[in-house]
C-alpha cells in the first residue's frame, strides 16, 4: 500500500516515478514504510515482500540486499533535495528572495514527504561505507548551495551572517527537522510550514525588510 503522501506535489513531481517498473516500485515505497515505522536494522526483507503483497524472493530479483534498497531511496531523496536547494541557488533574485525560495521549497518537500524524508535524513549511517561516501557528497553539495546563497547576500549588504559556515548547517538542520516532527493531520500544511520556516530563516540571517 502506498504511503498517504505518496500523492505527488506542486511542480507535478510524482514520487518514485524514477523506478521501474512498477514491481521495484511496490517494494521501495513498501520499504520506505517499513524504515520509517521500524528502523532500518528491524526491518527484514520479508517485512519488506509482505507489505509490497509479493513473497520474500521477488525482492531479489529487483534488489540483491536490503541495504541496496535503502541506497536507492537515499540516493533519489538527496537528488531531489540538491535539486531543490540548487535550483533555487542558481535561481533569479536578491540573496535573500533565492534564500526565501530555498527554505520555503525544501521545508515543504520535507513536510509534504516526512515519510520518506525521515528515511533519508536519519538512516545514513545504515549505508555500507561506498554508499555512505556517495550520499555525503551530495549533502556536501546541497551545503554548498545554501552557504553560497549566504555568502552572497552577506557581500551584498543584505545579511548580517558572522559565521557562514555555521548558519548554513543551523538552516538546512532546521529545514530537514520537519521530517521528524510534521504530522499531516495537524493544524499546518506543508505550504504553511514552509512560508513560516522561510520567514524564520530571513530573520535569522538579518534580512533587510524589503
Amino acid at each position: 500500500m502506498h504511503s498517504a503522501e505518496e500523492t505527488g506535489e506542486p511542480g507535478g513531481y510524482q514520487p518514485w516515478s524514477e523506478v521501474t517498473p512498477d514491481a521495484a516500485r511496490r517494494l521501495l515505497v513498501a520499504a520506505v514504510d517499513a524504515f520509517a515505522e521500524r528502523g532500518y536494522h528491524a526491518t527484514t526483507t520479508r517485512d519488506i515482500a509482505s507489505r509490497a503483497g509479493m513473497s520474500p524472493a521477488a525482492l531479489y530479483i529487483h534488489y540483491r540486499t536490503k541495504e541496496e534498497l535503502l541506497h536507492r531511496i537515499s540516493r533519489i531523496g538527496h537528488d531531489k533535495a540538491l535539486e531543490i536547494l540548487s535550483s533555487a541557488a542558481d535561481g533569479p533574485g536578491t540573496a535573500a528572495q533565492r534564500l526565501d525560495a530555498a527554505v520555503r521549497s525544501f521545508v515543504r518537500w520535507h513536510a509534504a514527504h516526512h515519510t520518506t524524508a525521515r528515511v533519508v535524513q536519519y538512516e545514513l549511517e545504515a549505508l555500507g561505507p561506498e554508499h555512505r561516501a556517495e550520499i555525503v557528497a551530495l549533502r556536501r553539495q546541497s551545503d554548498a548551495a545554501v552557504r553560497r546563497i549566504l555568502t552572497e547576500g552577506v557581500a551584498a549588504g543584505e545579511f548580517d551572517v558572522p559565521d557562514v559556515p555555521g548558519t548554513t548547517l543551523a538552516v538546512l538542520s532546521l529545514c530537514i527537522d520537519v521530517a521528524r516532527w510534521f504530522n499531516a493531520a495537524g493544524r499546518r500544511s506543508p505550504d504553511e510550514v514552509g512560508a513560516l520556516y522561510a520567514d524564520l530563516v530571513l530573520r535569522m540571517v538579518g534580512a533587510r525588510q524589503q
